[in-house]
Formats: C-alpha cells, structure tokens, sequence
C-alpha cells in the first residue's frame, strides 16, 4: 500500500518537495494545498507545470481541512511560513483532519524558544487527534544542529561546540536573495530583510539531542556591506549596498560559550560546512561542498515520512530521531 501524501504550500520549496515526492517509490502524491489563485482548483500536475495530469487536485487553504478529512493522507508535507504564529492555523486544521504533518517552518524545529504556549497547544491537540507534527530541513534540522550532535557521539567529554557554515548568496533563489537583502541600503535592510530564522532553535535543539542544559542564547546578525559593484541573476549591488549577511547565534552554560553558530551568505562567498568539536577528543569535520539547501530540505522532508508515520504522537522534534550518549 502506497503512503498517501498532499503537500501543503506551492512555493518554490513545497513544488520542489511535490516534484521529488513523484520518483519515490511507496508513496502516492494525491493533492496540493494553496493560496495561490493561479494554481487553485487546477491539476496538481498542472500547477507544478509538469507538461501531464497527475490526478491530484490543488484546493484553496480555506479548503484544507475539509479535504484533508476527505481525502485522508496519512501525511501532509508542510511548506509555506516560517514562524509558528503564522502557520498555526494551518497546522491545526491538518492536525484537526487527522493527518501527521512534516513543516519547514524553522521555527517549528525547537517552537518551545519563541512560541512555548502554541507548541503547547499544537502537541496537545495532536497527541488527542493521535498524530505527529515534526519541524524539519536542512538548517534548522541538519547542518546547525542534527549533524553536529552526531559528531559528538565519539568524543567522552565535550568542551564546545562551533559550526560554520558559509553560502554564496549569488548561486541562491530570489527569494533566499532577497530575505537576505541584497542590493538594499542599510536602513531597507533594517525594515525588510530577516535573513536567518533559527539560531536559537537550532542550538536549543543540539543541546536538547547531547543531552546538556542551555542557560542562555543569544543571535545576532548584521548586513554584508559591498565595497565594489556585484551582479547576481537577479540583483545589481553597487558599493555601500548589502551583499549579504552574517549572524551568529551562541548558547552559554554557565556563563561559558558552549555551542556557537556562524552563517556568512554572502555574494561570492565560498561554500562550506564546518564543525569543530573542543572535546576529548577533539573532532572537525568539513563539507568543502555546502550543502545545497533547497534540495537538501526537500530530501529530508522527503526521507523523513517513514520515520514520522512512526514516532510518537504530539508535537516533536529530530531528537526523537537521534538517540545519542549515555544519561543516568
């Protein structure tokens, strides 16, 4: 029997997720939720722009519950928000409907931090309605967090915890472009652009897999500012411009830096993952690839169906995939 499966959300990342739903074997994709008047009341197929049919209807978000309860997937493939307050109705109607749901909304991925009363709600509800609601993707989910609680399962002792992670923004979609504020002056950049969301939730998340307690996070980022003219597909930066962002973000435990978290996206930048572990003993790991993040989180989201159609009920996070070092 195939896994029944609707996607919900037809942005660039959820068509991506739709698009490689459709060469997995098991499953069987049968419809699309939206806002999008283009793509409402159209075949799935049609609105990914797929050239055939695929049977599958795509209804209005004001529709999702009712046929979700009607079609009845097992699980629905979130991705359009990113904050918890902004995705809860959503949520709660696939919830309501009775169907396991996977989201990329970032701050899903640890909701405890900047939401604790509707993560609350939601693993309520969902422990009532007998279904799990997972956060996931490739950062939050992976590279700051899952990944590197991994890496500590050799080391007996850990001191600190670094990841770097370094993107050049030029080879990125236009809308991770534009999040990012490329070409906007600094006081646009202050109003528009929020770079990345989840510092927080991704060092919160790391210490909840290792097992250790944070006292205290902090995140910042601030703008890139281009010191000669750049071109990407989709901006002109001249100087004084933003051509990117850096961030961090650093949980303390005692008033000691124990996890540290730095992004650089940038135009031009190079691409790479790395993480260091100060430990006993000491552990770096490097990607001189990066890690592509577009198919990176549509494949997790993918990969991660049986496993959630599986994990206990209510609202939870990639620690319950993780099991890692001894605890009393």
């Amino acid at each position: 029997m195939s896994i029944k499966v609707a996607v919900y959300g037809l942005g660039y990342i959820g068509s991506l997720i739709a698009k490689n739903l459709l060469d997995k074997k098991g499953v069987k994709l049968i419809g699309g939720i939206e806002v999008d008047q283009e793509k409402i009341d159209r075949d799935l197929g049609e609105a990914l722009n797929l050239g055939k049919r695929l049977e599958a209807k795509v209804v209005h978000d004001d529709e999702a519950e009712k046929f979700l309860s009607e079609a009845k997937p097992q699980i629905v493939l979130h991705s359009t928000l990113t904050n918890l307050n902004e995705v809860y109705p959503q949520l709660i109607k696939c919830v309501k409907a009775g169907v396991n749901v996977i989201s990329t909304a970032e701050t899903l991925s640890y909701p405890w931090y900047r939401y604790p009363k509707l993560a609350n709600l939601i693993d309520e509800e969902a422990k009532k309605s007998g279904v799990s609601i997972l956060g996931a993707g490739v950062n939050p989910g992976f590279i700051f967090d899952s990944l590197p609680a991994f890496l500590t399962l050799p080391c007996i002792k850990i001191n600190k915890i670094h990841v770097a992670r370094s993107i050049n923004a030029a080879l990125r979609r236009y809308s991770f472009q534009k999040k990012y504020g490329l070409s906007m002056n600094i006081e646009e950049f202050k109003n528009k652009a929020s770079g990345h969301t989840g510092y927080a939730e991704s060092i919160l998340l790391l210490a909840s897999i290792i097992g250790v307690k944070i006292d205290k996070v902090e995140e910042k980022q601030e703008p890139i500012i281009a010191d000669k003219n750049l071109e990407t597909k989709y901006f002109k930066i001249n100087p004084g411009q933003v051509c990117g962002v850096k961030g961090y973000g650093v949980g303390y435990i005692n008033e000691k830096e124990f996890i540290k978290l730095d992004l650089t996206a940038a135009v031009n930048q190079k691409d790479f993952d790395e993480i260091t572990i100060d430990g006993e003993p000491p552990l770096k790991w490097r990607n001189e690839y990066g890690t592509s993040g577009d198919t990176a989180t549509a494949a997790i989201i993918i990969n991660m169906i049986p496993k959630v159609l599986k994990a206990p009920k209510g609202l939870i996070t990639m620690k319950e995939f993780i099991h890692l070092h001894y605890s009393n």
